[in-house]
């Protein structure tokens, strides 16, 4: 019994610290420098990283020697690998995988190399890395080129492998921005006189 509680307590630590990073955080001084370019700084890094899982797809592509192309599936771009996954399973496996794969390994790089941290665009960087995999490994799951859809596809990890495998990095990193006092309040925008701001300046 007493095995069971401490089990739920984990659970629920582990619960709130993927869905409240930021009140879980070090109530210390956010090192985000007090900027109105924080937000656009932010999305950059965001942008920036959902462009490097593209990329990493056609460099996949690229170096198993495919072309790989680019399209539409209903109405959202998608880039095409070019290969025959009837023939070649485990290419589509290795194409599929690369753009999760890429985003851990930058998320992990941020989070091991030292560094000055804290910043507007790294915090962009790492929101959109785990937001990528929590997509994949939910409404996207499934999708008609959804990379997890496609990787059960040729046999290379079931759904669940992967949701264990990608899921279980993304909560890890989730869990050690919030006990980076670097990363404190991590969604929000320090104010001079101590408060959060929430959402988006619109103000010119």
């Amino acid at each position: 019994m007493r095995s069971r509680r401490t089990l739920e307590r984990l659970g629920v630590r582990f619960a709130l610290a993927a869905i409240l990073p930021a009140s879980l955080a070090a109530q210390e001084a956010d090192s985000v420098r007090l900027s109105p370019n924080y937000w656009p700084k932010l999305t950059a890094g965001a942008v920036t990283s959902v462009l490097l899982h593209e990329s990493a797809h056609i460099a996949a592509a690229l170096i198993i020697g495919n072309s790989p192309t680019f399209g539409f599936d209903k109405l959202r771009p998608t880039i095409y690998s070019g290969i025959d996954s009837h023939l070649e399973p485990h290419k589509q496996f290795l194409f599929s995988a690369a753009g999760l794969t890429m985003q851990s390994l930058i998320d992990e790089g941020i989070l091991d190399i030292p560094h000055h941290r804290g910043g507007a665009f790294e915090r962009g960087m790492l929101a959109g890395g785990i937001g990528t995999t929590v997509f994949y490994l939910t409404i996207g799951r499934q999708g008609s080129v959804s990379d997890i859809e496609f990787m059960a596809r040729m046999h290379g990890m079931t759904r669940t492998q992967s949701t264990l495998l990608f899921g279980g990095i993304a909560a890890l990193h989730t869990i050690r921005i919030s006990r980076n006092e670097h990363y404190a309040h991590f969604f929000l925008r320090p104010r001079i006189d101590g408060r959060t701001d929430v959402g988006l300046n619109l103000t010119p």
